[in-house]
């Protein structure tokens, strides 16, 4: 098998390459740094193995030696494995070592290319590191060369006397120096310069000044420096999005999550995955959704209430065929988009998507009475059954699927703590989180996707600042700009130029 030197990028889990993601879901190991974002080492299977050789800054660390040992011992077991690195794996990253020692042992290997935050993370403060007739050069050092080898290689007097943007990766600690030495060497104390703190990710802090007034107390490492006429550029897109600085929990199911979650990220905000709820099997083992779905095409109409239900049917049957002249009725376009995904058309949707609003719409019952199936989860209202035969259909409620309580890892009370809002999509969600964390957990800011939710998080002691009009994810996004965005983090800071 081969051992694949894998570049993680800059941090920001979208900018993650194809090939890379492709490689991290077929892993049997995955060999990390302390930095990398957790969201990448979720892409890796479950039973993957995942083993921190993460070096801590003026702490205990994996000597390089132990690592490419390491690597050579996992290579010889036949297991794929990722060695995940940040940035590019040739880009000050020590790939090279990593792959001549694959090399000495005869192990084959691969190198898999990464976006470096030399170039990535200056993009997201806004500052293109060349622009033309301003910058037409870009050099690329880094502030923490090898202590081992003696005399240091970099002459950053030389480097002082380019006339192009600078970009220095790992020169926090020693910024007064360096700083000194391309004042010394002829670059201008008052050329513009910017730092950089944790670049692509929704933490991301910018500083800018000019290089002899750039002060970097308080700011830790990871970083990018930027010295250079470009640093006075501010194209910022990235840190003025809505909800940029803001962290946002989002308690579903990890496989409904992700369209939430990306939505989130994509405006700004970090997200905090908080899986409350599993998706299981009623208690029969579903035997009796399956004997119903078995007899599907002797009913007038079949309601699915959510997604969970949606892909549970389509798992249950072959096609559309199965369902004979039964029609579909759907609460909730995202329940009809899952349908429609395995070509199941839908007859019906209320404008209210809760069974109220489907009440409201459905057509009456024929004389002989007609039948409907309704199929739910396992714990449901039983508002749309009561209803329906209460407007004289015959009505058939079948569990679909059970909901229950997910494990919660301790280590997210911390990152709870520091959170800035929570997205409740389901009244499930809530009781759950109550259950697991209790309501002295919830971050100050409660979002609902709808009124059922609203009202089970006020009866359970939340107070629910936002409800969505809208009860999809659309409008839950909406909720949740109009909760916290309006109230951008300061991130973003401009020292005084001397």
């Amino acid at each position: 098998m081969t051992v694949y030197l894998v570049g993680a990028g800059p941090g920001d889990p979208g900018l993650l390459t194809v090939r890379a993601a492709e490689l991290l879901e077929r892993a049997d190991v995955v060999v990390h740094d302390r930095l990398t974002p957790p969201a990448l080492l979720r892409l890796a299977r479950t039973d993957a193995e995942r083993i921190d050789v993460g070096k801590t800054p003026g702490g205990p660390a994996e000597s390089q030696d132990h690592i490419n040992e390491l690597l050579v011992e996992l290579g010889l077991t036949g297991k794929s494995v990722v060695r995940l690195k940040g940035g590019d794996p040739f880009v000050f990253a020590r790939g090279a070592e990593e792959a001549l020692a694959l090399e000495a042992a005869g192990i084959a290997y691969e190198v898999v290319p990464g976006v470096t935050a030399a170039i990535a993370a200056p993009s997201a403060a806004g500052i293109p590191v060349t622009l033309r007739h301003t910058a037409v050069s870009v050099t690329i050092v880094t502030g923490h060369e090898d202590p081992t080898k003696g005399e240091p290689e970099v002459q950053w007097e030389a480097l002082g006397a380019l006339n192009g943007t600078l970009v220095i990766l790992m020169g926090v600690r020693h910024w007064p120096q360096i700083r000194e030495r391309l004042i010394a060497g002829g670059r201008a104390g008052s050329t513009p310069a910017a730092v950089i703190h944790w670049g692509t990710l929704p933490q991301q802090v910018t500083v800018r000044a000019t290089l002899e007034s750039l002060d970097l107390a308080g700011i830790a490492p990871p970083a990018t420096i930027v010295v250079g006429d470009v640093a006075a550029v501010s194209l910022n897109w990235f840190e003025s999005r809505p909800l940029f600085g803001k962290r946002i929990v989002v308690t579903r199911t990890q496989e409904q999550a992700g369209e939430l979650s990306v939505r989130l990220r994509d405006l700004g905000a970090e997200v905090i995955e908080l899986p409350t709820i599993s998706i299981t099997d009623p208690t029969d083992g579903g035997a009796a959704f399956a004997d119903a779905v078995s007899r599907s095409g002797s009913y007038d109409w079949i309601v699915v209430s959510s997604p969970n239900g949606a892909r549970r049917l389509c798992a249950a049957i072959r096609d559309g065929r199965d369902l004979g002249s039964a029609k579909l009725a759907a609460i909730g376009p995202g329940t009809a988009e899952e349908l429609a995904a395995h070509h199941l058309q839908v007859d019906l949707v209320p404008e209210r998507f809760v069974a109220e609003g489907l009440l409201e719409v459905f057509p009456p019952a024929p004389l002989d009475g007609g039948r409907v199936l309704v199929a739910r989860a396992e714990v449901a209202r039983d508002v749309l059954p009561d209803g329906l035969r209460a407007a004289g259909w015959n009505v058939d409620v079948v569990a679909s699927y059970r909901t229950a309580p997910a494990v919660v890892e301790p280590a997210m009370a911390a990152d709870l703590a520091a959170a800035n809002a929570i997205a409740f999509a389901s009244a499930s969600a809530v009781n759950n989180f109550v259950a697991a964390l209790g309501t002295a957990a919830a971050p100050p800011l409660v979002v609902a996707i709808g009124p059922i939710t609203a009202a089970t998080a006020h009866d359970a002691g939340l107070h629910v600042a936002v409800t969505a009009s809208d009860h999809t994810i659309d409008g839950l996004v909406a909720a949740l700009v109009a909760a916290c965005g309006d109230d951008p983090t300061a991130t973003s800071v401009t020292a005084p130029i001397r």
